[in-house]
């Protein structure tokens, strides 16, 4: 089994935590970029220390998936625990096992607590789940690794509750730029579905109000598809199977090639193989195929069951960002969903960590009326808010001058050094929640940092390992920062220390005004090459 770069970082990232202490560890790959390659291989290295896995999932699929996955990569054989099947008795050493089997009493009492030292946990965005911890908490000396694709952090902050570290995670944006997933293009379809009488439950939309709601612009969105899937291979994601089976209909009528499958096909294998072979060029499903399934021709998704859970938008768009011969792109549909709730997952969500960039880039995709890069869309919609908040940081500045504060706001310093990863920083695990540590507090003074909006753990954490980075580097400090953005000198976090306190030291020489042949917006700062400073 050779594993590419990342899954062999992200293999030895969940060794070294759990050799930290850290039994419990989390690692986040995209859909369509082998994690179960990488619990393959984490699962091999577990057995060969003589140790006994356990791979629990909640669908026939996905353990299925993962005992072939295991024997083509690693040629071990799994046991399996599920239904009429177990593995007691077994001399395999690794074991497939279904949750709602292992959850019941009787079955679980025949396990001694100790049976499994090791246990990975498939698509782990559902093991806060009653079924699943009874299950953890029984196994409870196990170390555990749990596997999902949840793109953010947002998300993780729930697995934070369980999971004591983030052993390794790999971005979207970067699997799509070093070429192991699809690019992505993503338009907004002018169709304005109105959403406002639609329920609640279980922190998402009722699929039973939403098949409702759907229902009277079934047509118009047919025809929406018309003029951009018709040389497609396009998956379609509805909220109800009656809806779903309605709008295949439509599709036929419009000339599409289109099939239905839902959890009560008969003929469920043979229709999926018909359509991964090309007999028909549109499939429709009711939130069937968002786990489990891979088809990597599929370069068109329609997503038709709005959803405020992003790792469900997620699993929804893997179905179509594997590579495939041919395949330049995905094409991602998104429609305009009006509703009071303001927390609908948009094709922004998929590689947007900051709220903000994320509004500003659905609505820049808004106004383009034309598929779009979402990497590109991405990237302008940073320099937009980055904009905006620089805009914003001025008028603060110019309060900040009246106040006289000696230490830098943590927002300019973020600013000034560019670094999005602090300013968009969300704590996800226990500790990184909670209130900064009295020394915390005080090292960030002495660095010059004004402490009192930064409101956790974690936040501080950061913001100190960055000032010691800083200072290994020769970067400037929070006090020269503070100093010479207020005299009107730009992005002064860029700068060389040296650089920065030459100029101060001019400026000081020079009875505290700025020097005549400076312009400060204007200014470039020295750059030292080979031990001498240059202009």
């Amino acid at each position: 089994m050779n594993l590419r770069p990342y899954q062999e970082e992200a293999k030895q990232a969940i060794f070294s935590e759990w050799d930290k202490g850290n039994l419990k560890t989390l690692l986040v790959l995209p859909t369509g970029t082998g994690k179960t390659i990488v619990f393959s291989g984490v699962t091999a290295d577990c057995v060969r220390n003589g140790e006994r896995v356990l791979i629990l999932a909640h669908r026939s699929e996905l353990l299925d998936q993962a005992a072939d996955k295991l024997s083509k990569s690693t040629g071990l054989v799994c046991a399996t625990e599920k239904a009429e099947e177990t593995c007691l008795g077994s001399w395999f050493r690794v074991v497939v096992g279904s949750v709602q089997s292992l959850m019941r009493d009787k079955r679980l009492g025949q396990f001694p607590t100790d049976y499994f030292n090791s246990i990975i946990v498939d698509e782990a965005h559902h093991c806060i789940s009653d079924s699943y911890q009874k299950v953890l908490n029984y196994f409870n000396n196990a170390k555990v690794l749990g596997v999902t694709a949840t793109p953010d952090r947002g998300d993780m902050k729930n697995l934070g509750s369980y999971f004591q570290s983030l052993a390794y995670e790999y971005s979207l944006p970067k699997a799509i730029k070093e070429g192991f997933l699809s690019p992505i293009k993503a338009v907004t379809i002018p169709l304005k579905l109105d959403l406002t009488g639609v329920g609640q439950q279980a922190g998402d939309f009722k699929s039973s109000d939403l098949g409702t709601a759907l229902d009277p612009y079934l047509y118009q969105i047919a025809d929406e598809m018309v003029k951009y899937c018709m040389d497609r291979k396009t998956v379609v994601f509805l909220p109800l199977i009656k809806t779903s089976q309605k709008f295949r209909d439509i599709l036929l009528s419009r000339g599409f090639a289109a099939a239905e499958v839902n959890g009560d096909s008969g003929d469920r294998a043979q229709v999926l193989a018909d359509f991964d072979a090309g007999r028909y060029n549109v499939l429709c499903n009711s939130m069937l195929l968002t786990e489990g399934w891979d088809c990597p021709s599929v370069d068109c998704i329609v997503v038709l069951r709005p959803t405020k859970v992003r790792a469900l938008y997620s699993q929804m768009v893997g179905r179509g960002t594997r590579l495939n011969p041919g395949k330049d792109h995905l094409l991602l549909l998104d429609f305009l969903w009006h509703t009071e709730k303001h927390e609908l997952c948009h094709p922004a969500h998929l590689i947007c960590e900051n709220e903000e960039v994320a509004q500003k880039m659905t609505e820049n995709i808004e106004a383009a009326g034309c598929p779009v890069d979402i990497e590109v869309a991405e990237k302008q919609a940073a320099e937009d808010v980055v904009a905006q908040r620089e805009e914003a940081l001025a008028k603060k500045l110019q309060e900040m001058k009246h106040r006289k504060r000696k230490l830098v706001d943590p927002l300019q310093f973020e600013m000034s050094i560019q670094a999005e990863d602090l300013a968009n920083y969300v704590p996800a695990f226990g500790w990184e929640a909670g209130p900064p540590s009295e020394k915390q507090i005080l090292t960030l003074e002495k660095h010059g940092i004004f402490p009192d909006e930064i409101d956790n753990a974690g936040k501080a954490a950061k913001l100190l390992d960055r000032l010691d980075k800083r200072r290994t580097e020769g970067l400037t400090t929070p006090k020269q920062i503070r100093f010479l953005e207020s005299r009107g000198f730009e992005h002064v976090g860029t700068w060389q220390f040296e650089g920065a306190k030459r100029l101060i030291d001019r400026i000081a020489g020079n009875g505290w005004q700025i020097p005549r042949d400076i312009t400060p917006s204007e200014y470039k700062p020295e750059i030292i090459q080979n031990g001498v400073f240059e202009w």
